[in-house]
């Protein structure tokens, strides 16, 4: 029955840093809050002790170390991309977040969830990881942004792909794409409604799926109590999302005002990913796509400081690999910078982020919650940089990094 002790800790709910900062773990659990400080004591110093961080849009079977853009996709076959994941898992849990979304494969897989695999193999502490809440493949049109055959600009019949891999076209595939992810573990559905940055086929902003399309899907995962992702960019699609039922806009770099004002009426989540907009390299890619990305990430800076002063549900994801796995943090640094207060950023990736999930397990230092505890050299409310120093990781009341 270990004992944390630390300079302080951040109670969410009072908006302050309490002094000092002392939790009772028990099991996976955080049995209390302050009291004596006896027995076990893990003594972190200076430290300041935070919830474990969530990230609501990363790709662990994506990135990392030994992947190429040109080949990868049709080199790399299923059991390597789930050894390339171990390391982006690991990498993932030791920046201090704790729970993440896997949001979407787009890779060739022969429709097997590797995610989902990947999830049950840190659950069973096979692996080091965060909690996986996994997507499956992502459904998308062919041609769409998430057809791992548009990013390499394929000719016909290069890396074919399945309905079962998320390829599906009019409602009825769409719904059968849908019920084949739930069947085999996905926890939530992630579907392509706009184009993006980085798509060949199209402006980023155009409705990919028809309206009719979109409201098959939310009702194919809501009936069974699986909430919608939809990678999103232009304001009429995200309109159309929102409308269609969709729960949760990701990047929405293009939405205007009418679209804001619509997620804050249904209150919908927006996964602003807005770090990619300073981060993100794009200069290996194609020239038209560098010319887009020019003028995308100016509005998609200007989209967010909108979206964050009209008062839409803002949570954590920062679309890694597409900045790498393990700098995760840079996305709080980045909503700071857009007019975010530091602890309106630490909610953003921990209690919404907990909203988001439809869980109440985690997101807190408090009695009774799961004890995923890092802690930072600093108080984050004066400097939300410091998370990007994380020199403590617990999660399930089990340490992984002092």
């Amino acid at each position: 029955m270990p004992v944390l002790k630390a300079a302080g800790l951040l109670d969410l709910d009072a908006g302050e840093i309490v002094r000092p900062g002392v939790l009772r773990i028990e099991d996976d659990r955080i049995a209390a809050v302050g009291g004596p400080v006896r027995g076990e004591v893990v003594d972190l110093g200076d430290a300041v002790l935070l919830p474990g961080l969530m990230d609501m849009e990363v790709n662990l079977l994506m990135g990392g170390r030994g992947e190429t853009a040109a080949y990868s996709p049709v080199q790399d076959d299923p059991p390597l991309r789930m050894l390339r994941a171990v390391g982006n898992a690991r990498r993932t849990l030791r920046a201090g977040f704790t729970t993440v979304r896997n949001l979407g494969l787009f890779v060739k897989t022969g429709g097997y969830l590797l995610d989902v695999a990947l999830a049950k193999a840190i659950d069973a502490g096979w692996i080091d990881g965060p909690r996986v809440v996994p997507a499956g493949h992502a459904i998308t049109p062919t041609g769409g942004h998430l057809d791992p055959t548009m990013f390499a600009a394929f000719a016909p019949g290069v890396l074919p792909l399945t309905l079962e891999e998320g390829i599906a076209n009019g409602v009825d595939e769409v719904r059968k794409a849908v019920r084949y992810q739930i069947k085999h573990g996905a926890r939530l559905i992630k579907v392509c409604a706009s184009g993006g940055v980085m798509s060949h086929t199209g402006v980023p902003g155009a409705q990919h799926y028809s309206d009719e399309e979109l409201r098959a899907i939310v009702d194919e995962a809501h009936r069974r109590g699986l909430r919608v992702a939809a990678h999103t960019h232009g304001a009429d699609a995200v309109r159309a999302a929102v409308e269609a039922g969709i729960d949760c806009i990701e990047h929405g770099f293009l939405i205007d005002d009418d679209a804001i004002a619509l997620m804050v009426e249904r209150g919908t989540f927006l996964v602003a990913t807005t770090f990619l907009a300073d981060g993100m390299d794009v200069s290996k890619a194609a020239p038209e796509l560098r010319e887009k990305a020019a003028e995308m990430f100016p509005r998609a800076r200007e989209s967010i400081r909108a979206a964050i002063k009209a008062g839409v549900r803002i949570a954590v994801g920062t679309d890694a690999p597409a900045i790498p796995h393990g700098r995760n943090a840079s996305e709080l640094v980045a909503l700071a910078e857009r007019g975010m207060s530091p602890l309106d950023v630490l909610r953003a990736a921990t209690v919404t982020a907990a909203e988001l999930l439809d869980v109440t397990d985690r997101g807190r230092l408090a009695e009774g919650l799961l004890a995923d505890v890092i802690a930072v050299p600093g108080d984050p409310l004066r400097d939300i940089a410091v998370t990007k120093d994380v020199r403590f990781v617990m999660k399930g009341g089990k340490v992984f990094v002092q």
